[in-house]
């Protein structure tokens, strides 16, 4: 009769155990998903492996709790919270980068779309006035003047693309086809000896 008490009493020592770690378990669980959740959106755009691996952790912690195993919980929650921490580091950190990159792409997209329309101009001019004089510049024939002219036809093409991409939130795209075509247009300009 005794052992039987015994047995009670540990088995209610043990119940009143797992039930004064289930409250703690869930707190920590629904703590750490709203924490992601938070991040969640930017971890996809800045840092998704780096996500995936942190979702996995915490789903184990959720099968865990789903299990009823609230020790496991409460030992395991630390550090599934401290990587859903770093990884708040990594999108804070990819995120700055990102919005460096995007204000100096900005600020050069400014310098090239000044500069290049006026070279884009007398470009036509000068591509106009050798198409109706036929008077080709020194060591250029006319298969050369065809070539300039569709080099120029490209230059205008990669020029208009990159206004659209730059129209669209593309700036560091837009930029890297802006110098591209500022280069392009260069080239032609001495090819072609467009006065200045």
């Amino acid at each position: 009769m005794r052992t039987i008490k015994i047995v009670a009493l540990a088995a209610a020592a043990m119940l009143a155990a797992c039930t004064s770690q289930k409250e703690p378990a869930e707190h920590a669980v629904a703590k750490i998903e709203a924490s992601l959740a938070d991040v969640r959106a930017d971890a996809e755009k800045y840092a998704a492996d780096q996500l995936k691996s942190t979702e996995v952790s915490v789903n184990r912690l959720k099968e865990n709790l789903a299990k009823q195993d609230w020790s496991g919980v409460v030992v395991g929650a630390p550090s599934v919270a401290a990587e859903v921490d770093a990884l708040k580091t990594t999108v804070s950190s990819a995120k700055a980068n990102a919005e460096a990159t995007l204000a100096a792409a900005q600020g050069e997209w400014t310098d090239l779309s000044s500069s290049v329309p006026p070279l884009v101009e007398k470009l036509q001019a000068r591509v106009d006035q050798l198409a109706k004089s036929r008077k080709f510049p020194k060591g250029m024939d006319k298969a050369g003047f065809e070539t300039a002219k569709t080099d120029f036809e490209n230059l205008k093409t990669e020029w208009t693309e990159a206004a659209s991409e730059f129209a669209s939130g593309q700036a560091a795209n837009a930029v890297r086809k802006a110098r591209s075509a500022k280069a392009k247009a260069e080239e032609l300009i001495n090819k072609l000896e467009v006065a200045a």
